[in-house]
């Protein structure tokens, strides 16, 4: 009788947790902020600027949900996350929506209560190392130390390819980014092991980044993209849809200048997308300028993109799978209507 007291008050606590979290827009629109997870210093997705203003893809997906949901892209708190409490932070509510570079996998998405968004960057776990050393190929790096941050994917990626593979890694294990980035750089390890967009950025923003180089090879798919909790399809659907908002407003050729004018232009889905035509907003509790304001806000995906990580910026990286579907890339936008 105690065991099935004791389980019926585990599960009642439990339905009180989630119901607590339920309602994330109602929690957002009351306090007048969304609280955005971030990781702590990712050059190209969240890393903060001079006047410690958060840049990045990352930072700017919050920027533009912040817009879509209060109409103020500015109404947005920034909170630093590691790899260790990203997803506790989520999942007691610290943060309402977590874009930190986070690899989406069966067991992230099945089993510890969060919902995995759409990928707004394909990534793939790549490799830094010294030029001087030579090292053109990740089989060359057999016996090397190589510096991995804990509590990711990388470091569980790293030993299932040295075993599949039959080589050895000596891993030397970081519980923070920014300290093995130090460590990496001061010659502590023979290699680095991360994100390759995330290495290319540590690369650019070196005190020399002419001494490293990241190698082109990588082993690994690294799909990364929002993470919201599960039992509220509301707020997961409205994250959601600002993305496919992005990658649309970009097939349309709208962009944050002429965002504006193209909803009272003369396209259907434009209009649609915009806010000028239909009552798509109100179908998710928000009113129908929301795309309009995070694209005014932010921009399409593609500006996204070349400010913080393409030519635009430091990172110089290439769309290649982030391009749009119709020129050879991944993004595809699911249809407004």
């Amino acid at each position: 009788m105690k065991k099935i007291l004791l389980a019926g008050l585990a599960l009642l606590g439990l339905g009180a947790a989630q119901a607590a979290h339920a309602a994330t827009l109602d929690t957002v629109k009351q306090r007048g902020q969304l609280v955005c997870g971030v990781s702590t210093g990712f050059a190209g997705f969240s890393l903060p600027d001079s006047q410690g203003q958060f840049r990045g893809i990352d930072a700017d997906y919050c920027r533009a949900i912040a817009a879509a949901v209060l109409g103020d892209a500015t109404k947005v708190r920034f909170t630093g996350l590691t790899a260790q409490n990203r997803f506790t932070a989520l999942q007691s509510g610290e943060v309402d929506v977590l874009l930190r570079n986070s690899t989406q996998t069966f067991l992230r998405d099945a089993t510890i209560g969060l919902r995995a968004g759409p990928v707004n960057f394909y990534d793939g776990q790549g490799f830094a190392v010294k030029r001087e050393a030579g090292v053109s190929k990740v089989a060359e790096l057999n016996g090397a130390t190589v510096c991995v941050a804990q509590g990711t994917t990388h470091e569980v990626t790293l030993g299932d390819y040295a075993r599949a593979h039959n080589i050895t890694f000596q891993p030397v294990v970081f519980e923070r980014v920014d300290t093995m980035y130090q460590a990496f750089f001061s010659g502590r390890c023979d290699a680095m092991t991360q994100d390759a967009s995330a290495l290319a950025g540590a690369v650019a923003t070196a005190p020399k980044p002419d001494d490293y180089m990241v190698l082109a090879e990588t082993i690994s798919k690294e799909p990364l993209g929002p993470f919201t909790r599960n039992g509220d399809d509301q707020w997961s659907t409205i994250v959601s849809w600002v993305h496919y908002g992005l990658i649309e407003a970009e097939e349309l050729g709208v962009t944050q200048a002429n965002a504006e004018a193209q909803a009272k232009g003369a396209n259907p889905t434009a209009q649609r997308l915009l806010g000028g035509a239909g009552e798509f907003g109100s179908r998710i509790g928000l009113d129908n300028a929301w795309m309009l304001n995070a694209i005014k806000a932010v921009g399409n995906y593609g500006e996204v993109f070349e400010r913080n990580v393409g030519g635009g910026s430091q990172l110089k990286l290439q769309r290649g799978l982030n391009g749009l579907w119709s020129k050879g890339g991944l993004m595809y936008a699911i249809p407004f209507r």
